[in-house]
């Protein structure tokens, strides 16, 4: 039997977050001394460690809650956990769609200015600006900072990316 301390170091998952996988109902409540301190069995433990790695994962609480239940009933097809993960899967390849769009962007900006100028006709403030004012056309927000960068450095710079905008 673990203590909650113990459970807590031999997983990576702190105590509060423990305590709190027990009142959202994903842990089993555990068995208590006299003093009333939590104690652990080994299935406690394997518990938490699969909870944590589908929390590192991305899994929600509610997709670990119905892992747990399909783990817990062995019987039952494994065709709801596939969904599961599929379903995870989708998502995180959106994530990294979204990140390599925001990797083009900031490489953009980055490769738009050589730092040399003034603020007032730096690319990067002036992409940044151009996302944060949608009413006027994108060439007019970041035309005069992109033309004066590429008179320093004698090269077109891209715009911000539209599909950013």
């Amino acid at each position: 039997m673990h203590s909650i301390g113990e459970l807590s170091r031999r997983t990576g998952v702190k105590v509060p977050t423990v305590r709190y996988y027990e009142e959202s109902g994903i842990m089993p409540p555990p068995d208590r001394t006299q003093g009333n301190q939590r104690r652990y069995d080994g299935d406690g433990f394997e518990r938490l460690a699969f909870i944590r790695h589908a929390r590192n994962l991305g899994f929600s609480l509610h997709a670990i809650a119905e892992l747990i239940a399909l783990r817990d009933a062995p019987d039952r097809s494994c065709q709801s956990a596939g969904e599961i993960a599929k379903a995870q899967l989708i998502s995180v390849r959106r994530k990294i769609a979204r990140l390599r769009a925001l990797e083009t962007e900031l490489s953009r900006m980055f490769e738009g200015c050589d730092g040399q100028g003034a603020s007032g006709e730096c690319y990067i403030l002036a992409a940044g600006r151009s996302h944060a004012v949608r009413h006027r056309p994108r060439r007019a927000r970041a035309g005069q900072a992109h033309e004066a960068c590429r008179a320093r450095t004698g090269k077109a710079q891209e715009g911000p990316d539209p599909a950013l905008t």
